[in-house]
């Protein structure tokens, strides 16, 4: 490892890992209690809403104030305020910024392989790596909690995917930067791995049933869903506010200066391809954009996609176009060193992935916005949270717990943070603890969040996606 031009040895990191033990005791992390000067939590979540599409603020609302775990999905910010007031143990990475668990899925490879990995990059920036791990542990205990499991299963959950990433980062520190960056989740050698195991026929078919579905959720199956071929030419199906053509757009600038505005967001986008993909870009041809709603915290910002033909209308490319704004993770900690806020986010995808959509990309508008595109549908799949097992939820967090550790290891010291976690469970049971507070401070938030809007000071739409 280099440490600002000095080759720093395995024993140096180690020896380094362990000295923060005394600054920051591992069982530290367990703490959590609002500090007396707490920002108000609907406060600040609405505070972000100030450059957001102000008709699909009801929508992000609703989506919110569906559930505590609803609303733990769209409160990074609120969580990124109460994680700075933590222990901070200097051992940084490239954070997600946002690594609960529904941020974890499988999508194809450009090999055409089913994987698992994360999956959303919206706040990525460097910072330390208990962060992250205290958001998925702690999203654990929320999702457990709103399947009513209990709070004893909700802190083992949490206990379980700090253990796994615990021990991934112990064999990470023995392997090589090679191996480290090579290594991934096939989805079919985790099926293979878990019939070795001996799990049962009914979990074996599953997985496989969940496979073949998430591989049908490809372009030309997205097409047949969301676009429209009665006329002339394919257009996208009008599904306001959910889906909302970009000609049905409120007049916010006139249809040429608007047309300009896509093209030039195009050769933008362009630019930030590999030579060979612009070769393959350059096959296709856009022929309509819309708005489209997506997730739970992202709602409001202008997250569009776009419509591509090939040489055919069954050669079919979804690009999805997300707006890229300000991490809220910097309001915390060091900016990111890319001043474009759509370079971070593919920047920080592709370090922490361990394989990315060959059409990920970046772009600025003339109007000064920054996006970055990617496919919308490319095998894209995720287990369903709502009607969630024990025994799912435990082996998420086994998939989830060795992901988090490889993305880590790969952009930190694998070493040092080993040796910071030691062999023990001290910090399992630390995140176990933290992860039950913090799940109960969810709730409390979450309800103040439901108040404003039963009390009308917040205005909510109940749509369906």
């Amino acid at each position: 490892m280099s440490d600002q031009g000095r080759w720093v040895t395995s024993d140096e990191a180690t020896e380094a890992g362990r000295a923060v033990r005394k600054d920051v005791p591992r069982s530290s992390h367990g703490d959590w209690t609002p500090a007396a000067d707490r920002p108000d939590p609907v406060g600040l979540i609405e505070g972000q809403n100030a450059d957001r599409l102000e008709w699909l603020l009801p929508v992000r609302r609703a989506r919110m104030s569906a559930s505590p775990f609803t609303f733990y999905r769209g409160a990074a910010r609120l969580m990124a305020t109460d994680l700075a007031a933590t222990p901070n143990s200097g051992l940084n990475v490239q954070l997600c910024g946002d690594a609960h668990l529904s941020n974890f899925g499988v999508y194809a490879s450009p090999e055409r392989k089913l994987v698992f990995d994360l999956n959303d990059f919206d706040e990525t920036l460097p910072g330390p790596f208990e962060w992250d791990v205290k958001r998925l542990a702690a999203s654990f205990a929320i999702a457990a909690q709103n399947v009513e499991l209990g709070d004893e299963v909700a802190r083992k959950l949490a206990e379980r995917v700090t253990e796994v990433y615990r021990n991934a980062m112990a064999e990470f520190a023995e392997r090589s930067w090679l191996e480290m960056w090579y290594a991934h989740l096939p989805f079919d050698d985790l099926l293979e791995l878990s019939k070795s195991r001996g799990a049962s026929k009914k979990a074996l078919k599953r997985g496989e049933k969940f496979a073949k579905k998430a591989r049908s959720k490809d372009n030309l199956r997205a097409a047949q869903k969301l676009v429209d071929r009665s006329g002339d030419a394919p257009r996208f199906r009008s599904d306001p506010p959910l889906l909302v053509p970009f000609d049905e757009l409120p007049d916010e600038a006139h249809p040429d200066r608007r047309r300009e505005s896509v093209n030039e967001s195009l050769r933008s986008y362009r630019s930030s391809l590999s030579g060979q993909m612009q070769w393959l870009f350059d096959r296709y041809q856009m022929v309509d954009g819309a708005i489209k709603v997506v997730g739970v915290g992202s709602v409001g910002t202008r997250c569009s996609v776009g419509l591509f033909l090939g040489r055919h209308e069954s050669d079919v490319l979804l690009l999805q176009i997300k707006e890229a704004t300000h991490s809220v993770l910097e309001e915390h900690l060091e900016p990111s060193r890319y001043e474009r806020h759509g370079r971070r986010v593919v920047e920080g995808q592709r370090l922490l992935q361990g394989t990315s959509d060959i059409f990920l990309g970046w772009s600025r508008s003339s109007t000064g916005r920054e996006f970055y595109w990617r496919q919308l549908k490319d095998w894209k799949g995720s287990a369903d949270l709502d009607n969630a097992s024990h025994d799912l939820l435990a082996r998420y967090a086994d998939l989830c717990g060795f992901t988090l550790a490889r993305a880590h290891a790969v952009t930190g010291d694998p070493t040092a943070i080993a040796a910071y976690l030691g062999k023990g469970d001290v910090f399992d049971r630390a995140m176990g603890e933290y992860s039950i507070r913090y799940a109960a401070q969810n709730v409390s938030d979450a309800a103040k969040f439901s108040a404003a809007i039963a009390e009308g000071r917040l205005e909510a739409s109940e749509l369906q996606s």
